[in-house]
């Protein structure tokens, strides 16, 4: 009967240690797998939810946030869109803080390879292809309001004009605008 409780001992003993020694190995892989997400992972689940973005580079008597429903995402920018339905589109880097995310992420690469591609440049491309007139504020809080005329590999070219006027040549200022230095664009409706 005693050789029976000591193995019986020695069993739940064993399990015990078997149960922590998992347990470890557990958190240990979520700490790792978590080391593979990036930021788009983390937000992809929130589209289409409401969330506070804060936005870095303007000067301190800027407020530099954003408020409003995440409306789309790709691999280097999100769109923003108001409660008036406007829309903002602001590159990660940009990005200091989000706040009202969802506790879960995405698979890292759950974009895919299409998806992948769809910079900031493609979307300022889009942006370009329609005609619409933006304000785009710089990282030092100045803005430049205009029409985007071509997208190259780090930069824009902007038919500057005043905003809500149309755009004519002789009201049109050509300015060169480095992809690095916008803090976010908005179309003006």
């Amino acid at each position: 009967m005693r050789w029976e409780a000591l193995f019986a001992d020695l069993d739940a003993q064993w399990e015990a240690v078997e149960a922590a020694e998992l347990a470890v190995e557990v958190a240990d892989r979520g700490r790792r797998e978590a080391g593979f997400l990036r930021l788009i992972d983390r937000l992809r689940p929130t589209v289409g939810h409401r969330m506070r973005i804060d936005v870095g580079g303007l000067p301190s008597a800027e407020r530099g946030v954003l408020v409003g429903r995440l409306a789309a995402l790709g691999v280097d920018w999100l769109l923003v869109e108001d409660q008036l339905g406007g829309e903002t589109l602001v590159p990660l880097r940009s990005v200091l803080a989000v706040r009202g995310l969802r506790g879960e992420a995405a698979h890292p690469g759950h974009e895919g390879r299409v998806g992948a591609r769809l910079d900031l440049r493609y979307v300022l491309r889009q942006v370009a292809r329609d005609r619409s007139e933006c304000r785009i504020t710089l990282t030092g809080g100045r803005t430049v309001n205009g029409t985007v005329d071509r997208v190259g590999a780090d930069f824009l070219d902007v038919a500057e004009h005043a905003p809500g006027e149309f755009r004519r040549p002789r009201d049109v200022e050509a300015c060169l605008v480095p992809l690095a230095a916008i803090a976010f664009l908005r179309r003006i409706a």
